[in-house]
């Protein structure tokens, strides 16, 4: 068995792309429109690890989308966590859960996905101004 890629659904292929590319540095490896089904799915990956994907799923037809807390997490590695929580931040992007412990942080993707953002190796010393900040919202 192999694993091969987690779906999530987005209500805007730019905003997401966005988010997934730019924000957490992921790559688009293919994509596929199927015009008889009116969707179009793009499957990103690590820049480093293509082992496993993750397949957007956008709907041509609108359609609200719910619960993406429900859905769980996506969880990527990182070589800084607080560069990376910075890079996202000057995005634009809100910081749900800060590092404050240099080792984890929560973000969510503009469909309301968690991310779960981890210190690759040993946690960093805690550092503001991380340590000081407090949660948003849900994570």
């Amino acid at each position: 068995m192999k694993f091969l890629h987690t779906m999530v659904r987005i209500s805007n292929m730019e905003q997401s792309l966005d988010f997934y590319c730019k924000g957490l540095g992921l790559v688009e490896k293919r994509r596929k429109e199927v015009e008889k089904g009116r969707f179009t799915l793009i499957f990103l990956a690590a820049p480093n690890d293509y082992g496993a994907e993750i397949e957007l799923t956008y709907n041509w037809d609108p359609e609200t989308y719910s619960g993406g807390r429900n859905f769980g997490h996506l969880a990527f590695e990182v070589e800084n966590i607080y560069q990376a929580c910075k890079h996202l931040q000057e995005m634009g992007i809100i910081i749900n859960r800060p590092p404050r412990d240099g080792h984890m942080a929560f973000v969510r993707s503009p469909d309301g996905i968690s991310i779960e953002i981890l210190q690759g190796g040993e946690a960093l010393p805690p550092a503001e101004p991380w340590l000081s900040m407090k949660n948003i919202g849900e994570w």
